[in-house]
C-alpha cells in the first residue's frame, strides 16, 4: 500500500509538470502567433499601468513641489548674493575713487619736493569740515606731536589752501586761503610782471569765494596765466609756493586799484590729503 501511495505521488507530481509545461509552451506559442497578448495578460497589463500612473501622481506632485522649493530657495540665494554683490561693487568704486583722489593729490604733494629743498614737509589727513564753516576752517590729524606749529602753509594738489591757525597734540586747524573772516592773516604774493620785475601784493576774497590780487603796483604788466607765488614776507610762510595763475584784470567796485583775479591752484574744494609745509632746522 505504502509503495502505491508512495507511485501515485510520484505520478501526480509528474503530471503536473507536465501540465505545466504543456501550458507555458502553449503560451508561447500563442504569443508569437497572436499581434496582440491574451485578454488576461492584457487585463493584468493594464492594471499594473493604471497602478503604477495612480502611484506616480502623488509622487510627482510631491517630487514637483520639492523642485519648486528648491528653486526658489536657490533663485532667492542667487538674488542675495547678487544684491551683496552690486552693493560690494557700489563701495569698491566709491572707494577706489576716494583712493585714486588721494593718490593724485599725495603725487602732487610729492613733487615739491624738487623745489622746496629748504623745507621738510608732513603729509596729513582732514578729519573734520563743518559745513557752517567750509570755507574757511577744516582740521587734519597732525599735530604738535609731529612737529606742526602755527602759521605754517598747507598745500593740496599741487598750491597753497591756508595756513595752520591752531596746533594741538595730535590736530591742528587750518585756515583756508578761501576765508571769508575780515581778520584773517593773508598771504604776501608775488608774480612776475612781462618786464621781468616782481609785483607784490596780497591774497584776498572776492564775492563767491573767488581770489583776488590785490593792492598790486603795475598790474597792467601781469598777462594772464600768469603764476602767482608766496612771497615770504607775510611771517612763517616760505617763499615760492603756489598759490595760482592770473585769470583776468580789472579794477575794483570803486575804480580806485586794480582787481586781479586769480584761478587757484590747491584743491580747495575737497581736499583729503594735504600737506604742511615745514621749515628745516639748521645748524
Amino acid at each position: 500500500m505504502k509503495k502505491f501511495l508512495q507511485n501515485k505521488k510520484l505520478l501526480t507530481t509528474f503530471i503536473i509538470i507536465i501540465i505545466v509545461l504543456a501550458v507555458l509552451g502553449i503560451s508561447v506559442n500563442l504569443r508569437r502567433k497572436r499581434n496582440t497578448p491574451l485578454l488576461i495578460q492584457s487585463f493584468g497589463n493594464d492594471i499594473v499601468a493604471v497602478g503604477a500612473r495612480v502611484v506616480d501622481v502623488p509622487v510627482n506632485l510631491v517630487s514637483n513641489g520639492l523642485n519648486s522649493a528648491h528653486s526658489i530657495l536657490n533663485t532667492q540665494e542667487e538674488n542675495n548674493h547678487l544684491k551683496d554683490q552690486v552693493t560690494d561693487l557700489g563701495q569698491t568704486k566709491s572707494r577706489n575713487a576716494s583712493l585714486e583722489a588721494e593718490n593724485k593729490q599725495l603725487k602732487s604733494a610729492l613733487k615739491l619736493k624738487s623745489t622746496l629743498t629748504s623745507y621738510s614737509m608732513v603729509n596729513a589727513s582732514v578729519i573734520s569740515r563743518s559745513p557752517d564753516s567750509w570755507s574757511d576752517l577744516l582740521v587734519i590729524n597732525k599735530g604738535s606731536t609731529a612737529g606742526i606749529r602755527k602759521n605754517m602753509a598747507v598745500m593740496c594738489g599741487g598750491g597753497v589752501i591756508g595756513r595752520v591757525v591752531e596746533v594741538n597734540a595730535a590736530s591742528s586747524k587750518v585756515e583756508l586761503i578761501t576765508t571769508t573772516d575780515k581778520s584773517a592773516n593773508r598771504f604776501s604774493v608775488q608774480a612776475k610782471a612781462a618786464n621781468g620785475k616782481n609785483v607784490h601784493g596780497i591774497i584776498t576774497v572776492i564775492s563767491g569765494n573767488n581770489l583776488a590780487f590785490t593792492q598790486v603796483v603795475d598790474s597792467n604788466k601781469l598777462k594772464q596765466g600768469t603764476k602767482v607765488y608766496t612771497s615770504g614776507m607775510g611771517g612763517n610762510s616760505p617763499k615760492g609756493l603756489l598759490i595760482g595763475t592770473v585769470s583776468s584784470t580789472t579794477h575794483d567796485t570803486f575804480g580806485l586799484s586794480d582787481l586781479i583775479k586769480i584761478n587757484p591752484a590747491g584743491e580747495v574744494n575737497d581736499p583729503s590729503v594735504v600737506t604742511v609745509i615745514q621749515r628745516k632746522v639748521t645748524g
